[in-house]
């Protein structure tokens, strides 16, 4: 099934959820309502046992994601500009912390507040011969939609005030270098790409996943003890589960595993 609402077209492949920001018109650029509606989808994907794994892109291959919607943003007050953080916050914190894999195709240009959002997934895949870039800056404000943060976890501070400072646009090469991206299409288009890197979800142990996307979360946060705690506590996870039971059983009778999430 299809359906498109607030700006994002939401599909079905199987165990995977294909989220599509569907205003090719504005390049895809992130309204309010754009913004709120990613924000719905992760808290019920949350919670939605036959959902493996997201991906997340943008409809047509002009853009995944230009930023915020600059004419809606023309008309807001500095409070209304407050509040939209304050909804990028909440909406894309929910995406990084949805305890499946997130990733991101960008068949298209990302920009601002569209990088921002390929930020917040946990993999991204980026088609040759376009560009990605925190261009904030340029326009007399910074990334605020956690770009500063998860853009300087990613490639370290120096190379992040470089970036960031002069809003600088680099390609799918340079991207892959940086470890921003860990995939270039080539040939084919991200999404494809992103479908094939996202395929072993659909047959993985859903705990173990969640269990080992908190564990490498914690590492960028806690210092070396804190985190080591924090992985054993996600390991006990996996310990008292059913699927756990079955990959034994399955390696003993020669068989794909079956797992279940329980």
């Amino acid at each position: 099934m299809t359906e498109t609402e607030h700006g994002v077209t939401v599909e079905r492949r199987g165990a995977l959820a294909l989220w599509t920001l569907n205003r090719p018109d504005r390049m895809n650029a992130l309204s309010r309502a754009t913004v709120r509606r990613l924000g719905q989808l992760a808290r019920e994907a949350r919670t939605d046992a036959t959902i493996r794994a997201v991906i997340l892109t943008g409809a047509g291959d002009r853009a995944f994601c230009a930023g915020a919607d600059l004419k809606e943003r023309q008309g807001m007050s500095e409070e209304d500009v407050r509040d939209f953080l304050g909804l990028y916050r909440a909406a894309f914190d929910a995406i990084d912390r949805l305890p499946k894999p997130v990733i991101a195709a960008i068949d298209g240009v990302a920009f601002g507040g569209g990088l921002e959002l390929a930020l917040a997934c946990d993999l991204r895949v980026m088609r040759a011969g376009t560009q990605i870039g925190l261009t904030e800056v340029s326009l007399a404000i910074i990334p605020g939609a956690g770009g500063t943060q998860r853009l300087t976890r990613i490639v370290g501070p120096a190379k992040a005030k470089e970036l960031i400072l002069l809003a600088r646009r680099i390609d799918a090469a340079e991207a892959l270098s940086l470890g921003v991206v860990n995939r270039v299409a080539e040939g084919e288009s991200a999404l494809d790409a992103a479908l094939a890197l996202a395929a072993p979800f659909e047959h993985a142990a859903p705990i173990a996943v969640a269990a080992a996307l908190d564990a490498i979360d914690a590492a960028s946060d806690l210092p070396l003890d804190a985190g080591l705690l924090v992985e054993r506590r996600c390991y006990e996870r996996t310990l008292e589960s059913e699927d756990r039971l079955e990959a034994l059983a399955a390696f003993r009778d020669k068989r794909p595993p079956v797992y279940r999430g329980r």
